[in-house]
């Protein structure tokens, strides 16, 4: 199925690379051909009404300045005028532990959700696990520290192949970027390359033939590594424009607790990232 509805959720502060990555989102919508849906949410924060002094009028004419909210949604708006993409945009404030959820639900009527992602911020991982536990969809991750680097096209995509379920979920939300991209590269992280290591990825290699993707499969080792930081270093020195991947192979527990691949790429995502549970 193709990829036709794109939502972008819109929330934090308007800085540098928030809005480039807003802007590369919007990119990828383009090239995508789909309509894009952004929806911004800041916290609800009762204030107590309080007197206004004469001397108090210039800080209140400084308030009236535009908010992070609508900077973010000025970004969107601009971004697709200038893409010429089909966009819509919605707004409200909500309590600060209601907006996971609330952006999850809506991302259920979309076919992807595209997600920026600060490196390393508690508040970006609770949101995205929020969308891979309550949305059902797959998202896009966009790095916000690399945004100025980012191609929105996918010509060089890998697969980040560890035989589980969740991975070949990921594999079939995105055979729409797969048969578009001009190479596709199966990647297992393994010290010993085993039969069955070998077997797996030649099997997925071979399905992925049927659906018109004509992609490789090689593996490569940690070198006393993590397996998350194993596959950023492969995808930052093959080129890799996207990295399809499952989330959560191991219970989520283990990962808060050890760490593990999904944590290590939500943190810091070495590329755009497609990722689904």
């Amino acid at each position: 199925m193709p990829i036709k509805d794109v939502f972008l959720p819109l929330v934090g502060q308007p800085r540098g690379p928030a809005v480039v990555a807003i802007e590369k989102c919007v990119a990828v919508a383009a090239d995508l051909g789909a309509r894009i849906t952004a929806l911004a949410l800041e916290e609800e924060i009762f204030e107590r009404p309080r007197v206004m002094l004469p001397y108090d009028r210039d800080s209140e004419h400084a308030g009236s300045k535009a908010g992070d909210m609508q900077q973010l949604l000025n970004a969107f708006t601009s971004a697709a005028s200038r893409a010429n993409i089909r966009a819509q945009s919605r707004s409200g404030k909500v309590p600060a532990d209601q907006i996971g959820a609330i952006l999850a639900e809506h991302a259920r009527f979309s076919d992807l959700t595209l997600v920026p992602v600060k490196p390393h911020d508690s508040r970006t991982e609770g949101i995205v696990e929020a969308f891979l536990f309550g949305s059902g969809r797959p998202l896009l991750l966009c790095p916000e520290h690399l945004a100025d680097e980012l191609r929105p096209e996918f010509e060089n995509v890998m697969i980040a192949w560890d035989h589980s379920a969740r991975a070949a979920r990921a594999v079939g939300d995105a055979l729409p970027i797969l048969r578009a991209a001009t190479s596709v590269r199966v990647v297992t992280v393994a010290d010993d390359k085993t039969e069955a290591v070998v077997q797996s990825g030649t099997a997925l290699v071979d399905h992925l033939r049927e659906h018109g993707v004509d992609a490789s499969f090689e593996t490569t080792k940690c070198g006393g590594s993590s397996i998350g930081k194993a596959l950023g270093s492969w995808a930052n020195s093959h080129g890799i424009d996207a990295i399809v991947m499952g989330a959560y192979h191991h219970s989520r527990l283990n990962e808060i607790v050890w760490g593990g691949v999904t944590k290590t790429v939500i943190g810091q995502p070495p590329c755009w990232v497609m990722i689904s549970h």
